[in-house]
């Protein structure tokens, strides 16, 4: 995708999410707003609703999904094949209530014994289409505990997992690292251990129908560059 990156007007862009790297764009955004005189606004959803609402033709920008997500548009000219950008890569984590003792979580053996030993445990519902869920099932399964945990599941539709454990209606939340820091009023315990973590790469690209393909493609360069600002640690993410 050819851009050039002087004398455009002021734009209105309109960036699609996935709640996992939401924080890291309204870290972002302000700063670029400020220092290019574009107004962004920030729209966040799961990665299979965005996915949706653009093969429904809804107008964005910019857009940030899994790497698979954006993987699967090429060729079919919803955003410029050749301004996929990875951003930023985040792993699953642990989350439990402020007052709760710390559970051990350091190995797969000590893992497994928390996840039986929790009260209830909350995840996104996989039919939602959170990255990393389905995974969750499929390693539950693999631990020989699949059962055990669906009957103390308190499922997120959608969202943060870890406003259950807030809420006081889950006792441990599972979910990207990035969406468990976003809510607060909880503890992060840390991410699972490296034999059952799954990391989750995301990417950022530019729609073929944007209104100033300049101004986007400026924007999607921002979020590109926020390692540097050390957001993306802040924020449970590292460098893709």
């Amino acid at each position: 995708m050819a851009a050039s990156f002087g004398g455009a007007s002021a734009a209105d862009l309109k960036l699609l999410t996935v709640g996992a790297f939401r924080l890291v764009a309204q870290d972002t955004v302000p700063t670029f707003q400020r220092e290019s005189g574009h107004k962004v606004t920030i729209v966040a959803d799961s990665a299979q609703r965005i996915a949706q609402r653009i093969a429904r033709g809804e107008a964005f920008d910019v857009v940030v999904l899994p790497q698979q997500g954006l993987d699967r548009m090429v060729g079919e000219r919803k955003v410029f094949d050749d301004s996929i950008t990875p951003l930023a890569r985040t792993g699953l984590g642990v989350a439990v209530s402020l007052s709760a003792l710390r559970p051990d979580i350091s190995n797969a053996e000590s893992f497994r014994r928390t996840l039986l030993a929790a009260r209830s445990v909350a995840y996104v519902d996989p039919v939602a289409g959170g990255a990393g869920d389905l995974y969750l099932e499929q390693l539950f399964q693999n631990m020989g505990i699949l059962f055990e945990i669906r009957a103390k599941t308190v499922p997120a539709i959608g969202g943060y997992a870890a406003q259950l454990v807030a809420s006081g209606r889950a006792e441990l939340a599972i979910q990207q690292a990035s969406e468990l820091l976003a809510v607060p009023g909880v503890q992060f315990v840390g991410l699972l251990p490296a034999t059952l973590q799954r990391y989750t790469v995301y990417a950022g690209a530019v729609s073929a129908g944007a209104k100033d393909v300049d101004a986007a493609a400026l924007l999607l360069e921002a979020l590109a560059r926020t390692d540097e600002a050390g957001v993306l640690r802040r924020r449970g993410m590292e460098a893709p």
